[in-house]
């Protein structure tokens, strides 16, 4: 698996090379900049970009932006974006395309080399990987709001390991409940979402965010 890197801290730009390394994916650049991240994507032609949303100059939003554009360029680029703090505007405009293959986790989160590494590995495969304070926040921004309201805890809970991107199997691991009965707190969120139920995974979490984030 073939991964671009756009980090401008030194240490965990390095740090997040040999971790990648070490796990058997191929780091083809490791830059700290947008224009190199873009140069990079058109050069290296990777499977995953890992990107900071704050790069220089100003330190604002430029890796986010970088990261659309690398999506434009290339379209359906699998991009992992990395934050030290949850941002939801952030968060709504890279889940706004409603494609496959996006992530957005805390920094924090790099630390746990295991979760970071299947993390990357979800988003090259076109799935999802997002934090579950992002999640967390969303849920909140939309929770006074219908038909999110709608929505009973636990189905809030099944809703949030939904958005993780972890499948049935897991969420009744994570949530010590049958996975038959995650079943049927998935068959009642999409109904009471109004979403149509999928069979593709990744498709239903992208559908969930997708509402999530209107």
């Amino acid at each position: 698996m073939r991964v671009v890197i756009a980090e401008d801290l030194f240490l965990l730009r390095d740090g997040m090379t040999r971790m990648l390394r070490a796990h058997g994916l191929r780091v083809t650049a490791a830059v700290d900049n947008g224009p190199d991240l873009l140069a990079a994507v058109a050069a290296d032609k990777p499977d995953v970009a890992i990107v900071d949303v704050r790069l220089p100059p100003t330190f604002t939003d430029e890796g986010l932006r970088a990261a659309l554009e690398a999506r434009r360029q290339v379209p359906g680029l699998p991009v992992l974006v990395l934050s030290q703090y949850v941002e939801q505007l952030y968060a709504r405009e890279l889940l706004a395309e409603g494609t496959g293959g996006i992530g957005y986790l805390l920094k924090d989160r790099v630390l746990r080399s295991a979760e970071f590494v299947d993390a990357v590995r979800r988003v090259a495969a076109g799935g999802t990987a997002m934090d579950p304070e992002v999640i967390a926040r969303l849920l909140d921004h939309n929770s006074a709001t219908a038909p999110i309201a709608a929505l009973s805890p636990r189905e809030r809970e099944v809703l949030a390991q939904m958005a993780e991107g972890r499948s049935n199997a897991a969420i009744a691991q994570q949530l010590v409940i049958t996975e038959r009965a995650v079943v049927k707190h998935t068959a009642s969120i999409f109904l009471k979402l109004g979403l149509q139920p999928s069979d593709d995974d990744n498709r239903r979490v992208l559908a969930v965010l997708a509402h999530l984030n209107r």
